[in-house]
This record gives structure tokens, C-alpha cells and sequence, in this order.
């Protein structure tokens, strides 16, 4: 419905739209469909006729081999390594905004328009800045923060600038005619038909019993695969006995090499400085070391932290006050007020009570 809508923005302010849907999947039934999903048939379908009322061209692309390696292998082999990847963001970074954006330049066209809820800044000497939504609560920026300086100058987001709810953009595609308008908005993992991540990964990867200890090295129970475990998750431990002091468990590292999960206290989560590598600026790299805003998951707050460039391929960051849940694989993006500074994959975390000590 977002792009739909972005797409009838674009023509009616004069721009000569062509509409794509990315074929992900050399089988489309195994990806989600309905509230779910984003790359099945049946969105295909709902993009043609959207195209229609547009009155704009419409195209099927094949990015299937390329969406499996960049996207799904990527996810597969991040799991199997003890990390927690972002599939949607590295879907932007690979597909969207480079297999995509490059074949469509090839063939002429001059950008990529999505749906997406962030704005670009076009600077006095032509050069273009990311910045947040106008709207926060729609805020997309935090799945972009892959865009590199070129990737931006090919872009455009036209729902961005929009100070309206959800409901308004639907009833602005009603009033246009476009049948998407009541389509619930996708969300989860699409290539994941079925939404149990668990059962994906044990099909690719197996399984394989390993224990589940607490920070001493005690044994308290046994799991199927380290792969099914995220840093900070509580449900699902399945462990027999509960901790000394009765307080809930939570998963604090996932250790691929011996196939262990530690678990411990909540207060044991909390990190107070990482490094990150793999860094991608929207601009030009900072230099030297400054204070930012930084957000670590999608749908996740702002946190203040002093950042610096290790080299070109680091990122070291301090929290100004601890935070939780924060796990390897996971991207970090910072921002200056509302600019998207940049973004780095998390690959280390130092935890506040060992600082502390």
C-alpha cells in the first residue's frame, strides 16, 4: 500500500514512473502471503493492478538468486555463527538499493522510489543527507542507514515528508482507487513462510543438543540448536529449575564454537560499550570521535553515545548509560539530531558489570 501510493505521488508530480515487483523467490508460495508477507504471487498480482489505476508500466523483475544469496544465505549463516541479523535492512543494502537500483540505471532510469518513511535533504552544493520521517511513529530510517552516498543520490521517498497517520495514507489510496488500501502492512521475516524461525533454521541447519548454563558454567538444562537463541530472550529456555533467587533467566551469550547458551540475571544484559565493523556512511565518514544518538533495532528508542572510527573498518561506541538486549549482528545506526549519520554491524559487546568491576 506504501508503495503503491508512493508510486502515485511520483507521477502526479510529473515524474515518468515505471512500476517493478521483485520477483525473491524461485518458489513464491513459500513466502508469506497476506498480512505477512511482501514478495508472493498474490502481491505481485495486487502490484499489477495497482500499476493499472496508476496508469503506469509494469514489470516483474527476477532477483530470486540474488535475494537467496545476499539475503537468506546471509541470514542463515549469521544464526549458524552466534549473531542476530536484520534481514530487511541487508534486503535494502543488497537487493533494493544495489541489484535493483543497478539495473535500473542501466536501463535508464534515474532512481529507486519506494514507500519507505524517511526524507533526503538536498544540500547547497547538491550533495544529499538521510534524515528521519517527519512523522517519528512511522519512521523508517533505521532500515536505511545502509545507504551509502551514491545509493542516496538515486533515491527518492515520497511519503517521508507526510505529517499524517497510517490512516490517512490508506484513505488517500482509497480515494485513488487502489485496492491495496485495506491490504494489512507486511511484516515479519517473508521468506519464512510459516513465521517459526526456530523450525526454519533447524531444517538448513539441523539439529544439534549443546547445554545451557548460567555464568558459573552450571549445567541447567539442554537445548536442540545454540541457532534458536537470541541475547535478552527470556520465554523458551526450558529450564527445570529457577535461579536462586526466583528472578526470571535471560539468555546472555550464545557460544557457536561448543554449542552452549549462558544464561543469567537481567542485570547481567547490560552493555555499556561495543564494536561494530563493517560501517556504512550516508555521506561523508565522521572524523574523529563525537557524541550521537544511536538506535539498535527497528522499532527501538534513541540512546546518547560517544562513537569514534577505528581504522576504516571499526566503529567503537560508549553508551552513555547502559543498555539492554543489545546483541552481535544487530546493525547500530547513528544519527546527528535527524541525520543519519551512518551504520555498522554490532560484533562484540563490553557488558556494564564487568566494566563496573
Amino acid at each position: 500500500m506504501d508503495s503503491a501510493v508512493a508510486a502515485a505521488r511520483a507521477a502526479e508530480a510529473g515524474h515518468d514512473v515505471t512500476g517493478v515487483h521483485l520477483a525473491l523467490s524461485a518458489n513464491p508460495q513459500s513466502f508469506r502471503t497476506g498480512a505477512r508477507g511482501c514478495c508472493t504471487i498474490e502481491d505481485s498480482r495486487d502490484a499489477r493492478r495497482a500499476a493499472d489505476v496508476i496508469g503506469i508500466p509494469f514489470y516483474v523483475w527476477d532477483l530470486a538468486e540474488r535475494f537467496r544469496e545476499d539475503v537468506v544465505e546471509d541470514f542463515i549463516a549469521e544464526y549458524e555463527a552466534g549473531r542476530t541479523p536484520n534481514p530487511c535492512l541487508r534486503c535494502n543494502e543488497k537487493i533494493k538499493f544495489a541489484a535493483l537500483l543497478d539495473k535500473a540505471i542501466a536501463l535508464g532510469f534515474d532512481a529507486v522510489c519506494t514507500g519507505h518513511y524517511a526524507t533526503i535533504v538536498e544540500r547547497a552544493d547538491g550533495s544529499r543527507e538521510l534524515h528521519r520521517a517527519s512523522d517519528m511513529a512511522k519512521d523508517q530510517s533505521y532500515v536505511l542507514g545502509v545507504l551509502d552516498e551514491r545509493q542516496l543520490a538515486h533515491a527518492m521517498f515520497p511519503l517521508g515528508d507526510t505529517l499524517t497517520t497510517k490512516d490517512e495514507i490508506r484513505a488517500e489510496a482509497e480515494r485513488r482507487g487502489l485496492a491495496v488500501a485495506k491490504k494489512p502492512d507486511s511484516h515479519d521475516i517473508c521468506f519464512i513462510a510459516d513465521g517459526d524461525t526456530q523450525g526454519f533454521l533447524a531444517r538448513h541447519l539441523g539439529t544439534a543438543e549443546g547445554d545451557i548454563v548460567d555464568e558459573d558454567g552450571r549445567r541447567l538444562g539442554t537445548h536442540e540448536g545454540a541457532y534458536g537463541f537470541t541475547i535478552g530472550q527470556r520465554k523458551g529456555l526450558r529450564i527445570g529449575h529457577p535461579a536462586p533467587d526466583g528472578k526470571p533467566r535471560y539468555v546472555l551469550d550464545i557460544s557457536p564454537v561448543n554449542n552452549t547458551v549462558t544464561v543469567g540475571p537481567a542485570e547481567a544484559l547490560d552493555v555499556a560499550a561495543l564494536t561494530a565493523i563493517k560501517p556504512r556512511w550516508c555521506g561523508a565518514p565522521p572524523v574523529g570521535p563525537g557524541t550521537y544518538t544511536a538506535q539498535l533495532r527497528a522499532h527501538g528508542g534513541e540512546t546518547e553515545v560517544m562513537a569514534e572510527r577505528i581504522g576504516e573498518t571499526e566503529l567503537r561506541v560508549t553508551f552513555a548509560e547502559p543498555v539492554r538486549g543489545v546483541a552481535p549482528g544487530q546493525a547500530i545506526v547513528l544519527y546527528d539530531d535527524t541525520r543519519v549519520v551512518g551504520s555498522a554491524t554490532i560484533a562484540a559487546t563490553e557488558r556494564a558489570r564487568a566494566v563496573a568491576s
